[in-house]
């Protein structure tokens, strides 16, 4: 089973990617999410894969983050819910506007997903409920890191209770910020959902 590739990002197009690996270009089908995500061809890629075995083929998924993949498993775990469908859910929902959506019982947020109705978004949330569906990964704070403590602080000083600014610096943080204005602008952008 492959668990992860990287190598040349080769070509990219909506819905799948080749990537170059020891002189073999492997054909991997990804979310929206995943295609905006890779860098412009040629370039260097590294993918989280699941490796689907079906009768006649051999497929790779491949996500950008652990979170994406992590989500896709979980629903691949749903009853009539196959990768194709998967798919189109993580390409029109993050995984963690995925878990808000299941924490707050929204039917709605799930059925505005192109492809995916309200007897779907039901059954999800039914199937999902109370499960644990993503598990965070992002590298929090500690004590001696400035910027993320300066971020902190504005957000505190903001009004936004300690518990929550640390979540959103801490998934600011998980997409890549470092600096104190990255880590604010998208702090308050996850914020704002």
């Amino acid at each position: 089973m492959i668990g992860f590739l990287e190598g040349e990002l080769l070509d990219k197009t909506p819905g799948q990617a080749t990537v170059k690996v020891g002189g073999v270009g492997y054909l991997v089908l990804i979310p929206l999410s995943t295609f905006y995500a890779l860098p412009e061809p040629p370039a260097p890629v590294s993918l989280q894969i699941h490796t689907r075995i079906q009768d006649d083929a051999l497929n790779l998924y491949g996500f950008i983050t652990h979170e994406e993949k992590d989500t896709f498993l979980k629903l691949l775990d749903i009853p009539r819910i196959g990768p194709g469908m998967a798919l189109k859910i993580l390409s029109g929902i993050s995984p963690q506007e995925f878990e808000e959506a299941l924490s707050l019982n929204d039917s709605r947020r799930l059925a505005g997903i192109p492809g995916i109705g309200k007897k779907s978004a039901d059954r999800i949330l039914l199937e999902l409920k109370g499960k644990v569906i993503i598990s965070a990964r992002p590298r929090p704070g500690v004590p001696g890191d400035r910027p993320y403590q300066d971020a902190l602080s504005a957000l505190l000083n903001l009004g936004y209770p300690k518990n929550v600014a640390e979540k959103a610096l801490d998934m600011a943080r998980g997409q890549g910020a470092a600096t104190v204005e990255d880590l604010l602008r998208q702090g308050l952008k996850w914020l704002a959902k």
